[in-house]
């Protein structure tokens, strides 16, 4: 299977926050996060119609020429550039019409001296014919066609092996397949393709406060929220996320379900509060591994934590459901998208101004959820627990550590969420 992550989701202690000792930054933590992630290795073979945006596990080699005959790139008359020569508007080359060439039936018959064949973009040129005469340089008259322009050998043909040769290397592995590669697959009379498995991975809440959408809440209970968070962000990215009922916060049953993920690349624990003097979680890691960091020095997000587990990166993410999809974009992305060999997801960022002045001081970077409207970025922002504060943001301002005061009005880069 090679490497596994581990994304451990981080509560509360009795309620209180837990402390952390010492927070990295955003960009230590990625470069350590990425450090451990290495590429799924595993490949299996795909039905050309489900294909695009896989990446590809094989170097294809043409097996063919594409296009495998020299074929006509217009409408019109497959003829011997030479039989068109000195012809002119007002004194027309007269050809003797003898067949018509289609794309489904080609004519097979050679062209002889002074004569033309009809043919269609994409017609097979016969034999004998090196130039098409396109159609609205001629008049057609019963079986007489009158040429008013002469043309040389090759024009308005495209010859065999034009677009791909047989033999080319015309697609390598790790390639993403894009439509358009796919298309050349389709080309060359593939009909599958291998290609690199997608990472499985699993989602698992913890808390016995968390409850199945749809299911009846007690006092005290919440929905989850973020399995279905990360379930869409790992579909978007390239992976297979398969989720997992509630784990209670009980350390034994913690600690065996992470000794049972062998057949995963990767687990999601999200959310749930810990209970004893420390968290649990965190205990369970120590207990196999190491944790290389706790805590990141950004807002929302901080309880964020990473380590290994039997030689396997350990990921925590944070259970309250903004700091937990705000993190997933901003670290869990980046990870599977390594692991499932996609290239990084490119970021899209354009200009607003601030609509209001936004008082800061925390200590940390922070990641300021905006939505844009008539060309301000307009904080939309409430607290950690509150998933709208993510469903009516368009973007995010990155805001760095050192920055006390943003005026209102001041221009702002907004990273779009999509």
């Amino acid at each position: 299977m090679g490497r596994k992550i581990i994304f451990v989701g981080v509560g509360l202690v009795m309620g209180k926050k837990i402390p952390f000792k010492l927070l990295i930054s955003r960009e230590e933590a990625l470069n350590l996060i990425l450090k451990h992630v290495k590429p799924v290795e595993r490949k299996e073979k795909v039905g050309i119609e489900e294909l695009v945006g896989r990446v590809l596990a094989e170097d294809v080699q043409a097996n063919i020429s594409v296009p495998s005959f020299d074929r006509a790139a217009m409408d019109g008359y497959a003829v011997r550039a030479e039989d068109t020569y000195e012809a002119t508007s007002t004194k027309p080359k007269i050809l003797r019409l003898v067949g018509v060439s289609t794309v489904g039936k080609p004519v097979k018959r050679r062209l002889e001296k002074n004569e033309c064949i009809q043919v269609a973009t994409g017609s097979p040129i016969p034999p004998g014919a090196d130039a098409v005469v396109m159609l609205e340089f001629t008049e057609k008259m019963g079986e007489t066609v009158y040429v008013f322009k002469p043309v040389y050998p090759g024009a308005n043909i495209s010859p065999m092996g034009e677009d791909i040769k047989k033999g080319e290397t015309i697609l390598r592995d790790g390639d993403l397949l894009t439509p358009a590669k796919v298309g050349v697959l389709a080309a060359l009379g593939r009909r599958e393709a291998y290609v690199y498995e997608k990472p499985k991975i699993a989602i698992v809440p913890t808390g016995t406060e968390v409850k199945e959408p749809g299911s009846i809440l007690e006092e005290g209970q919440i929905y989850d929220v973020n399995s279905y968070t990360l379930i869409s962000v790992l579909s978007q990215n390239g992976c297979k996320p398969v989720r997992f009922p509630p784990i209670p916060d009980v350390f034994d049953e913690l600690d065996k379900f992470v000794k049972n993920l062998v057949n995963y690349d990767m687990v999601v624990f999200s959310g749930g509060s810990s209970v004893g003097e420390q968290d649990l979680l965190e205990k369970v890691v120590k207990k196999s591994g190491e944790i290389l960091f706790h805590g990141v020095q950004i807002k929302p997000g901080k309880p964020t934590l990473f380590g290994l587990i039997d030689g396997k990166p350990v990921f925590g993410m944070p259970g309250y459901p903004t700091s937990c999809l705000s993190n997933a974009y901003l670290l869990l992305v980046p990870a599977v998208r390594k692991m499932a060999r996609l290239p990084p997801k490119p970021k899209q960022v354009v200009k607003a101004k601030i609509s209001q002045r936004i008082v800061l001081g925390s200590g940390r970077e922070q990641f300021l959820t905006v939505k844009i409207q008539d060309g301000k970025a307009i904080p939309v922002f409430k607290e950690s627990g509150t998933i709208t504060s993510m469903t009516e943001a368009d973007g995010y301002i990155i805001l760095p550590v050192n920055l006390d005061v943003l005026e209102k009005g001041e221009e702002v880069e907004v990273t779009l969420l999509e």
